[in-house]
């Protein structure tokens, strides 16, 4: 599977979001709005559905990494992600490993195999 790791350390590539955008398929856009409405406790609409990768300088992006202080930060400090950042671990990233716990073994992951 191909790996494109946001700051945060989740997979964009295996995110339904942004393979939804890729197969441009509504169903799917549909699907995961509802699905995330429901887990997030949020209101998503399909057209929030609708992400190229947040490292990049696209400005189609899910709708949250808009204001995303993570995402925001890492862009400002021109990191590949947040493992490669000086101050890894931070507070910005507490809240998201905790309903995203995958975020962190991906980061530590990249962490533990290079050499920072």
């Amino acid at each position: 599977m191909e790996k494109m790791i946001a700051f945060c350390g989740i997979n964009c590539a295996a995110c339904p979001t942004f393979l939804a955008t890729r197969e441009n398929d509504d169903k799917k856009r549909k699907e995961v709005a509802e699905q995330w409405s429901k887990e997030y406790r949020a209101e998503f609409k399909p057209e929030d559905i609708n992400c190229d990768g947040c490292t990049f300088g696209r400005e189609r992006l899910f709708s949250h990494c808009h204001v995303c202080e993570i995402r925001k930060c890492g862009r400002e400090k021109q990191l590949k992600n947040c493992a490669y950042c000086d101050e890894y671990p931070c507070p910005k990233l507490s809240d998201l490993f905790r309903m995203v716990p995958q975020g962190k073994t991906v980061l530590d992951e990249i962490r533990g195999e290079s050499s920072l």
